[in-house]
């Protein structure tokens, strides 16, 4: 975990230093929302995520590998290695502000000015955080919304909020808390 915190602030002092927008997202910006609440309740993550803009892409690249890390491409994916030898997980993912993730994805990640401060970083407000989760509703996407629901973070007020179809995939989280 410790690794993962000094990636994710290194890479964040680089971007902030080059004066790009970004935000935090993904795991780590629930255990940022989540330790506000309740530190003992974060749970760990292996990647960073991070929002950007996508006309920002080279300067966040030059930012970036000036701060150790090695820009590498999969096919739509764009990455940046934490050194030569490390591994995709051992990353910092890039997600692009305004734009769909997936091409089936109902709504498009927002942007990169919906944020606040944390410590050392910039993270994804609370709400656009949740409605990326909802978007992307995979496994860990639905247990990281049960664990903002767990931490008092999201309840049911939230659904009027939200796209109908968002709304309804919240209530279902909310109505199943253990899975």
């Amino acid at each position: 975990m410790e690794k993962v915190r000094a990636r994710l602030v290194r890479a964040a002092k680089a971007l902030e230093d080059a004066g790009i927008p970004y935000a935090i997202v993904g795991g780590n910006a629930v255990a940022a929302w989540i330790a506000r609440v309740d530190a003992a309740a974060v749970r760990n993550t292996q990647d960073v995520d991070v929002l950007l803009r996508r006309r920002d892409l080279a300067a966040a690249a030059a930012a970036l590998e000036s701060a150790g890390f090695v820009r590498r491409r999969a096919g739509p994916l764009e990455f940046f290695l934490d050194g030569p030898a490390a591994s995709a997980r051992d990353a910092v993912h890039v997600v692009y502000a305004g734009e769909k993730v997936r091409p089936a994805d109902c709504c498009p990640a927002p942007a990169v000015s919906e944020t606040v401060r944390n410590q050392a970083f910039r993270v994804i407000a609370l709400g656009a955080l949740v409605r990326m989760k909802l978007v992307a509703f995979r496994d860990k996407d639905r247990v990281h919304l049960r664990d903002l629901a767990a931490a008092g973070l999201v309840d049911a007020r939230w659904c009027a909020r939200l796209p109908k179809e968002l709304a309804a995939r919240l209530r279902r989280i909310l109505a199943t808390p253990e899975g």
